[in-house]
Formats: structure tokens, C-alpha cells, sequence
């Protein structure tokens, strides 16, 4: 049995944004002392609002080999685009 720690990836929402960001990593027994740990460490200045933490190891990552057939552009799929569908008359703004 390995007696290392976890790892956790740290992510913080700031008071002046809507999404959290990555801002770290750090080694912890579970999410409970995560989350202390990552209050201490990434939020010394009130610069957060709210904080995630996640085990590295539950984070699946696409490849960089794969990235054409994940963000190929969406060019021959029209139907992702707005254009595509028809808009009522009575729509004035959306």
C-alpha cells in the first residue's frame, strides 16, 4: 500500500468571475483536507469566492493526438450554427 498521498487539482472562482480556474495541486488524504489545504494555501488574500477540488486521478484528459478529431471545425455541421434554423416573425430579440 502506497503511503503518498493523493493528488488534488484546485480550482478557485474568483469574486470577480463566473468560472472557477486551475490554480494548483496539492497532496491531501481525502477531499475534506483538500479543501482546508487549498483554502490555506490558495486563498491567503480573500481572493476567492468558492473552491473545487478534484483527485487528479478521477480527471480524464483528451490526447493532443486526438485534437483534429475532437475540435475539427464545425464547418459541415450547420446545424450547430444559429443560422441555421429559421427565426419567427414574431422573435425580435433573443
Amino acid at each position: 500500500m502506497s503511503k503518498e498521498w493523493p493528488l488534488w487539482e484546485v480550482f478557485i472562482r474568483s469574486q470577480h468571475g463566473l468560472a472557477h480556474k486551475h490554480v494548483g495541486s496539492l497532496h491531501a488524504p481525502d477531499a475534506g483536507m483538500a479543501l482546508n489545504n487549498a483554502r490555506d494555501v490558495y486563498t491567503r488574500r480573500n481572493e476567492g469566492t468558492s473552491i473545487w477540488v478534484v483527485k487528479a486521478a478521477d480527471i480524464t484528459a483528451s490526447d493532443p493526438s486526438d485534437k483534429a478529431a475532437l475540435f475539427d471545425p464545425a464547418s459541415n455541421k450547420v446545424y450547430r450554427h444559429p443560422t441555421f434554423f429559421p427565426m419567427p416573425d414574431e422573435v425580435k430579440n433573443l
